[in-house]
């Protein structure tokens, strides 16, 4: 008999993948918008908001346990208004409603479950609940059937339930000054994160705090700037022992390149195997300036093994990069991604097969659920080695090796991919892909992150210089940007600017800044709110001072405020950088986990911050190679410009450029709050310079 033909609810015309998961669940969903809310209000009922993202392993468990369930739909459907998001479309709704959750239950994830009352404040809430007691947790349905029958019989106690909570969540969401406009921060705040991130490290494994373990891709380049400005050894230990146990781990896809999202265990063995774009764009950046720190060959091959993953999987015909990839294939999480020792002799034959399972420590059991996840029980070196086999001969063999094995698996049933286009986490990659054309001598990632930034400028950027926050398969954008999306999109521009010398992306930087300033700047507190000015109006209005999987928005406003500020000698955009420092300067002191982006833009405005101009042709032999000299050292303390030898109209722009004239093929100006030293006429006489500059601070 053929099935019942299947009924798709609103949300099979929406352009978010996540939600179109749903489209055929027997609930009565709609998205977040007027029709939903004025119909909770008219028809006096509580509001049931699922958050989630489509690369969620839980949504889909909880999707196809509850969701699907006719039963449920009913219930839901009789006592709520039930509204689906999409969290990385709408991060201002799971900011707020993700609060509210962690006020009630000490923690949070996704699937997010709350229950709102019809003018949006939060009564109840929680993470994935099961079909059936168990755990400690009452089932999905026995919950419905509850909160519906308190806001039914008990509403004055709802209500004040309500009230409680959102002012919880205002509370929360309210950053004081923590010290006045005038005080002077300086680098013991940067010691002091060291040492608080040491006390979490995990010396065996490397890492922070024990399993799950997440990347924290942001404090390795933090204690990456503290080893660089300090000499500090522990701090560049801590950083290059967790780099080396990531891409050695099953949290590194071993055969295609690229980050799952984190570890399920203290070791980085077994992934939570969903991939997303702002994790690979945020580690390939600590891979990159690695490199440049330590000039470990290794750092450099997974910089480059990651970009290859994004560049082939990631990335849209048009050159903007899509979201995420699913965990699942075929409904079971990372069965994509995992071999049996008999797949794997089958496809390389026998003798191949026995030394790839010997490196990459494959067994006939499996080391994880029967399977076997790729991985390297230590550095290739030392199996070369143990096996007299010299080290590129042995690298150039497992090369081939891994060529075959990806192959096959390109023809296996694929994970779910959300191509949606994101600018905040599009942003994220251009700046990596731009970081690393300058640092890895790379030329053609330049041309991957200007493609992208060339897609956001002309088809997210309405007339009046306003950003949309996402689009979809071709559909026009939509939605408006966050602070995060001007912030990312304003730093990512300027490192491209520094990649290609091509004005047009600072100017394009210079005009995201002016409207983020316009639209999310407090001018009472300091400090960058998280909604527009014009946004939706909401429960509370924050501004998301902590690094998350992301960094916070105001840390990316600041950093692209500092080096603007260099450039430009625009004091305006220095003057918010540091009231914004200000502004944060406690959680900086307390919690460098939570503000390691900041911290990073705090070392970079603590300086001494070299602004460099390069005079000359930029097709020059000559200042090709000052300009690869500037770029390839880990000097994460310096903004450079490039001027032709003839009058430019970037000159109008960048303070930096004005009255330095060419005095040779290539003229280098080197200066320091716009106080230069003599000029550097010639390729020696910068190599002659830079091979002091270019050392440590130690003080």
């Amino acid at each position: 008999m053929n099935a019942e033909p299947r009924t798709p609810n609103r949300l099979a015309c929406e352009t978010s993948p996540y939600l179109r998961q749903h489209a055929y669940n027997p609930v009565d969903w709609f998205p977040w918008g007027d029709e939903a809310l004025q119909k909770a209000k008219s028809l006096d009922r509580p509001i049931f908001l699922s958050i989630g993202y489509s690369a969620c392993h839980w949504c889909h468990v909880m999707e196809h346990e509850s969701f699907e369930d006719p039963e449920i739909g009913q219930i839901l459907a009789e006592n709520f208004i039930s509204i689906k998001v999409d969290r990385e479309e709408r991060p201002d709704l799971d900011q707020i409603y993700m609060t509210a959750v962690q006020l009630l239950t000490q923690r949070g994830g996704w699937p997010m479950s709350v229950f709102l009352t019809p003018d949006l404040r939060p009564y109840y809430g929680g993470t994935y609940f099961p079909p059936a007691d168990r755990h400690g947790m009452p089932s999905f349905r026995r919950l419905i059937l509850a909160l519906a029958d308190a806001w039914k019989n008990r509403r004055a106690e709802v209500i004040a339930n309500a009230d409680q909570i959102t002012a919880g969540i205002v509370q929360a969401m309210h950053i004081a000054p923590a010290v006045q406009q005038g005080e002077t921060l300086g680098a013991d705040l940067l010691r002091n994160a060291a040492q608080l991130l040491g006390r979490s490290f995990d010396p065996r494994h490397g890492g922070f705090g024990q399993a799950p373990k997440f990347p924290h891709p942001t404090e390795l380049r933090l204690l990456l700037r503290i080893a660089h400005r300090f000499g500090d050894e522990s701090a560049l230990q801590m950083a290059t022992k967790t780099l080396d146990a990531m891409a050695m781990g099953g949290m590194y896809d071993q055969l295609g390149g690229g980050f799952h999202r984190y570890s399920t265990d203290e070791r980085w063995l077994a992934p939570h195997f969903e991939k997303m774009l702002y994790d690979n764009a945020l580690l390939s950046s600590a891979y990159t300036e690695a490199f440049q720190l330590t000039r470990k060959p290794f750092y450099r091959a997974i910089a480059e093994e990651t970009f290859a993953y994004v560049v082939r999987e990631m990335t849209s015909p048009d050159g903007a990069f899509y979201s995420t990839q699913d965990a699942d294939s075929e409904g079971v999480e990372g069965k994509f991604f995992v071999w049996s020792l008999r797949e794997i002799e089958t496809i390389l034959g026998l003798d191949d097969a026995t030394l790839f399972a010997s490196i990459y420590d494959v067994t006939p059991y499996g080391n994880w659920e029967e399977s076997n996840i790729l991985h390297l029980s230590r550095p290739i070196e030392i199996d070369a080695k143990m096996m007299g086999i010299p080290t590129e001969e042995l690298r150039s063999r497992l090369m081939v090796c891994k060529q075959k094995l990806l192959a096959k698996r390109g023809k296996r049933i694929w994970p779910g991919r959300d191509e949606k286009i994101l600018i905040s986490w599009n942003a994220l990659m251009i700046a990596a892909f731009a970081k690393a054309a300058q640092a890895l001598d790379r030329p053609d990632y330049a041309v991957a992150a200007s493609r992208s930034a060339d897609f956001l400028l002309t088809k997210m950027r309405r007339s009046d210089g306003r950003l949309f926050r996402t689009t979809f398969a071709g559909v026009g954008p939509k939605l408006n940007a966050y602070l995060e999306d001007y912030a990312y999109l304003a730093d990512a521009l300027v490192t491209l600017y520094e990649a290609t010398l091509e004005p047009r992306w600072i100017a394009s930087a210079l005009s995201v800044t002016r409207v983020m300033i316009e639209q999310f700047w407090d001018d009472m507190e300091g400090g960058f709110y998280y909604t527009g000015s014009d946004h939706e109006a909401l429960i509370a209005r924050g501004k998301d001072p902590h690094d998350n999987a992301t960094p916070s928005g105001n840390a990316m406003a600041v950093t692209a405020l500092v080096r603007l500020s260099k450039l430009t000698g625009n004091a305006d955009l220095h003057d918010k950088a540091v009231r914004t420092m200000h502004l944060f300067s406690d959680l900086m002191a307390s919690s460098p986990m939570a503000a390691g982006q900041m911290l990073c833009a705090f070392d970079f405005h603590l300086g001494p911050v070299q602004e460099i101009v390069v005079v000359g042709n930029a097709n020059a032999a000559e200042v090709q190679e000052v300009l690869r000299m500037l770029r390839e050292p880990f000097r994460p303390n310096q903004v450079v410009a490039w001027k032709a030898n003839e009058n430019s109209e970037v000159e109008t722009m960048l303070l930096l450029l004005k009255d330095r004239p060419a005095l040779g093929t290539v003229t280098t100006y080197v200066c320091e709050n716009f106080t230069c030293q003599q000029p550097l006429v010639g390729v020696e006489a910068v190599r002659t310079s830079f091979r002091v500059t270019s050392e440590p601070h130690t003080k």
